[in-house]
Order: C-alpha cells, then structure tokens, then sequence
C-alpha cells in the first residue's frame, strides 16, 4: 500500500515534532553521561583528598585506601569515556556541539594526565599544592562539560534539573577544595593569611552556588539539603573552620589536626554525595517521563494529521464529482482546503504557543547560567588585562560588588559593556572616501 502524501504544511508540521523528539533524546543521552561525569567527579575528589593526606607525610597507612580510591575512578573513567565515544564527534550539526566538543577534549586531556600524576603522588615527587592544582584543572573539565549541558538542553524540567546539579557539583567542588586547603594548612601547623583569604572565598562560592541549587532543585533533593545543613559532620567542621582562622605563626597548632579536619570534611563531603545521588535521580525522572510525554504527543499529532489529511482528501474527492465547481474554487498545487486551513492554522497556533511557552519556562534557569558565563567571561578580561591571578580576579570583582552594592553578574556585565566600548574605539577607523568634487 502506498504512503499517503500530506499537504507541505501538515509535512513541516510533523517534522518539527519528530524533530523536537529526536532532540530530547540525544539530551537524555547527554543527562546519562552527565550522571556519569558526577559518579566520576566524586571519586576523584575523594582520591585528591587521600592523595593530599598521604603527601602531608602524617597518614602514610591511607596509601592502601589511596590506592583502591584511584582503582575506582579507573572504573567510572571507563564509563565516561564510552559515554564520550558515543556523542560520536564527527555527527556535527549545531553550532552549540562545538563547545561541547570543546569542553569534552579538555576533559580527556586532563583523563590521559592522571596516570603520570599518580605516580608522581605515591614517589613524593609532587608538592600537594601542585597536585591539588592539577586535579582542580581536571575536575573543572568534567564540571565545563555539565554546564554546556545544561546550558544547550532546550526541554524546561531537564534544564532546572541540569541547572541544579551542576550549581551543587561545583559547590561540592568548592567544599573539596576547602578540604584540601585545609589539610595544607594545618599540617604546616598554621595557615598563613593568602590561605585563608583562600579559604574564605571557597567559602563564599559554596554559598553562592547552593543558593542556586535551592533555587532549582526538587522538593526531595531539597530535604536531604536541609538535613545535611544541620548534620552533625556540617556543624562540626564549621567549627574547625573557626580553628583555622585563629591560628597564625605565633600560634600553631597541632599539625596532626589535619587528620581530624580531613575526617569531618570528608564526611561532609559524603553527606553531599546523597544531595548528590537524588538530584542524579531526579535528573533521570525528569528525562523519562518528558521522553514519555512526547512520545504520547508526538503519536497523537499523528492520528490529527491523519485527520487532517483524511478531510483534505476528501474534499478534493467531493470536487471530482461537483459539476458547478470551477478552477476559481481549486486550491494550488500542495495545498489545502478551507476547512483543512482553517484546522490547521489552529493547529498550528497551538504549537507555536506551546514552543512559547517553553522558551518562557526555560528562561529563569538559562539566565542562572548566562550569569555565571558572564562572571567567568569578567574574570578571564581581569586575568588578560590587569595579569592577575584567577583569585585575585575574582576578589576584585566582590570587592567591586560589595562597593557598589549591586550583584556579582551585574558588575561583571558592567566590566565587559566597558571593556567591549574601550576596545571598539581603540580600532582604527577606515578611512573617509574622498569627495568626487
């Protein structure tokens, strides 16, 4: 039996939601390899934080532990590759996959340089500030690679989950790195007032960062924040932050307090992990359920265009066997009927108000993420411009906020309005055509 042919319109009509399915499911994809950088990503912050107790020189019994922790990223290291390989880079289309691409070939890079870092780890033949730099660098690969996610899935409920998880990941990031720092310093025995200020400013960033986690995240995931937030392990290692900011180099301390602020940091650190596990969760639920619902709408479009198509047909049928039509009462070549048009324009403004309110749905999470890139984008100009430090770029951009009262985003923009104006009139103009009398 042939293929009924539908009218252009009823065609396009079709296609933009075949399109708009395969779309979801390459981002259902994209979610599943994105559970996968954060399985990933916690074992990894975990092996740094065994790796900087072992290198401080008073733990050396945790190389055993060292040791089975980097065995475990190898097994998730897999995964993510894999979940890499079939992105299948050479399938180009839109113009976001390339910094996808992008991020993802940076990720790898930092991956193939763990080996040699291991090695270097367990002969002592690395400071812990330089390891610790060095899974930073590779830990914030895999985070880039969640916000290209987040900032490229075009479906509202995944973009808030994407949104979510990726705030909480670079949050728990931020605490990971409170962690190591704090091993550094109180294993000198104080920790000296650029550590701190470090400290400080992770400090800050978490905040901020699970500030927009709360805003995002599903009520579930929320609950388990707000348990975690009055844990034991939460308010004790509060406690030994209040610790680190009195000592100085006239009153050390203890360098074996290091051992004790690893153990409640790491166990805040596998309290978040549950945080963690149910916002994967719900990132999950939220693919499969709008995977579901645009199956059951994209089946149902059909049967109406076949609606459609059945009345068209029809009425082009009545028309064979009216003696009193003319070619004035014909519709062109392709084309429809009255009543088809007019159903189908309903149709179609149906749609069009539906992808409507899809782009106003997905506003709020997108500028959370526009926001971030923004203060990214101003610290990268500091850096470039004034050669400062990434840390030094952004205590400058706080400081500003903090002066001025306004946002972090807001002076970020301000920064990059006046920097684009600088450089725009420091381009030489071309020159005026000259005049023919």
């Amino acid at each position: 039996m042939a293929t009924r042919r539908l009218p252009a319109t009823l065609r396009f009509l079709s296609a933009a939601r075949r399109s708009e399915l395969q779309g979801l499911e390459d981002l259902v994809r994209t979610c599943e390899l994105v559970t996968d950088i954060s399985r990933l990503v916690h074992a990894l912050q975990k092996e740094r934080g065994y790796s900087n107790i072992y290198l401080s020189g008073t733990a050396p019994q945790h190389r055993q532990q060292l040791d089975q922790l980097s065995h475990e990223v190898g097994g998730l290291e897999r995964r993510v590759r894999e979940g890499f390989e079939r992105i299948e880079p050479d399938n180009l289309g839109a113009a976001e996959k390339t910094r996808l691409f992008t991020r993802i070939a940076y990720a790898l890079h930092g991956l193939d340089e763990l080996p040699a870092l291991r090695r270097r780890i367990r002969d002592h033949r690395i400071d812990m500030q330089d390891a610790i730099a060095v899974f930073i660098r590779l830990i914030g690969s895999l985070l880039a690679v969640v916000f290209e996610a987040a900032d490229t899935a075009g479906e509202p409920d995944i973009t808030r989950s994407l949104v979510a998880l990726f705030n909480f990941m670079q949050g728990k990031e931020l605490a990971g790195q409170e962690r190591a720092l704090g091993v550094a310093g109180f294993a000198s025995g104080y920790f000296e007032p650029a550590l701190l200020e470090r400290l400080e400013r992770l400090l800050e960033g978490q905040e901020r960062c699970f500030d927009i986690f709360s805003r995002f995240c599903g009520p579930d995931a929320l609950g388990r924040w707000q348990a975690f937030c009055i844990s034991d392990a939460n308010v004790q290692a509060c406690r030994l932050r209040e610790v680190a900011r009195r000592t100085s180099a006239g009153a050390a301390v203890d360098p074996h307090l290091c051992e004790l602020w690893f153990d409640l940091h790491t166990a805040r650190i596998d309290l978040m992990q549950q945080v963690e596990q149910q916002l994967e969760q719900d990132l999950l639920d939220r693919c499969r359920e709008s995977s579901e619902r645009i199956r059951t709408e994209l089946h149902n479009h059909r049967l109406l265009l076949d609606r459609l198509a059945d009345m068209h047909a029809a009425a082009e049928q009545a028309k064979l066997f009216d003696v009193h039509v003319s070619d004035l009462d014909a519709t062109p070549q392709d084309g429809m009927t009255a009543r088809v048009a007019r159903s189908t324009l309903e149709l179609l403004q149906s749609q069009s108000q539906r992808v409507q309110g899809l782009s106003e749905e997905l506003r709020e999470a997108r500028q959370a993420l526009n926001e971030r890139k923004r203060v990214e984008q101003a610290k990268q100009q500091l850096m470039k411009q004034q050669g400062l430090s990434e840390s030094e770029a952004y205590a400058w951009l706080r400081q500003s906020a903090m002066n001025q009262g306004l946002s972090l985003a807001a002076v970020a923009e301000r920064l990059l309005a006046i920097t684009g104006e600088v450089e725009r009139s420091s381009k030489p103009r071309p020159p005026r055509p000259r005049s023919k009398h």
